[in-house]
């Protein structure tokens, strides 16, 4: 039997977004959203912040690179792209010290196009630029999707994709992803609710914990010979301070003392456990590995998630 195709009917963004600030920036920082972004220019991206705050002025959003924790700029307007957008590009790379940016447009202006270009062409490997039209595409009365249309990227970037996927797949990244795969398996076994994003060949694994900006990560370190739980902070050093604050209390809740790494030469920092003597090579300690690492990301989640939540970003930035 053959399948029932549909045809699409292409529309307006605005009929799907009907506002850039209200609903196409949120839809494309939600897990949705970035998730497609993600598959479509080749870099895993977490949301770190929306409307962050560059001197006077906001970008629309802030991520981070999974792979390599760079940070990544991304501006987008449903409109023809123009020169003040552009502008506001440059400004937020220079002051987040951001080394990607995606520019999303409902259309690129052949000079927009040629200005990215030149970018890409002229700072090397060190930054890379992307320009893509959104398109909005009508289902039928209810149901609508979104395609993103590559227009620019870095010089040769789907060769430099390749051959990091091909990296991922050496000896050390099968056995980051053996494990990572072990422990999800055993959360699954466990029955329990923490939600893990899907393994991959490195040397961490993710978890959500419900705001933006926060995120819980189980690592192995295999030259200290050591797995760890933290809960990273990306780029509020206020945040931190906040928690370091209560570090008595929440020592005592977790039951033991913590790594508190404030990370002076860099916008993030950390709050940590960690297990030595835990080396990835001896599949048979894997069991005792993931159990501890559960246990210890279970007994975060319980003891940061409200005092997280709590935390109004805004009113930090105002105070600052």
């Amino acid at each position: 039997m053959s399948k029932k195709l549909v045809t699409l009917e292409k529309v307006d963004p605005r009929d799907i977004w009907v506002s850039e600030s209200a609903n196409f920036t949120p839809w494309l920082a939600s897990e949705e959203g970035i998730k497609e972004l993600s598959k479509v220019i080749g870099i895993d991206l977490v949301v770190e912040s929306e409307e962050q705050s560059v001197g006077p002025y906001s970008a629309d959003i802030l991520c981070k690179d999974e792979s390599n924790d760079n940070l990544v700029i991304i501006e987008n307007q449903l409109e023809k792209t123009d020169h003040k957008h552009l502008g506001q590009i440059l400004t937020y790379l220079a002051g987040v010290k951001a080394l990607n940016a995606v520019w999303i447009a409902t259309e690129f202006t052949d000079e927009h196009r040629a200005a990215i270009d030149l970018l890409n062409n002229e700072t090397g490997d060190n930054f890379n630029f992307f320009g893509l039209e959104i398109e909005g595409y009508k289902i039928d009365d209810i149901r609508y999707t979104p395609r993103f249309n590559t227009i620019c990227q870095p010089n040769n970037w789907s060769k430099s994709m390749k051959t990091a996927r091909t990296s991922n797949s050496s000896e050390a990244g099968q056995k980051y992803l053996a494990f990572w795969t072990e422990l999800k398996s055993k959360m699954k076994e466990r029955k329990s609710q923490l939600k893990t994003r899907k393994p991959k060949a490195r040397h961490y694994l993710n978890t959500t914990i419900g705001k933006s900006g926060f995120t819980l990560a189980k690592t192995v370190r295999t030259r200290k010979n050591t797995i760890g739980v933290e809960l990273y902070i990306g780029n509020n050093k206020e945040a931190f301070k906040i928690l370091e604050s209560q570090k008595n209390e929440i020592e005592k809740e977790i039951g033991e003392e913590l790594s508190w790494e404030f990370l002076s030469h860099a916008k993030a920092s950390r709050i940590a456990l960690y297990k030595e003597d835990s080396i990835l090579d001896n599949t048979n300690d894997w069991e005792v590995m993931t159990n501890w690492l559960i246990d210890k990301l279970e007994k975060f989640h319980q003891v940061f998630y409200q005092r997280i939540k709590s935390i109004d970003i805004n009113e930090i930035k105002e105070a600052a």
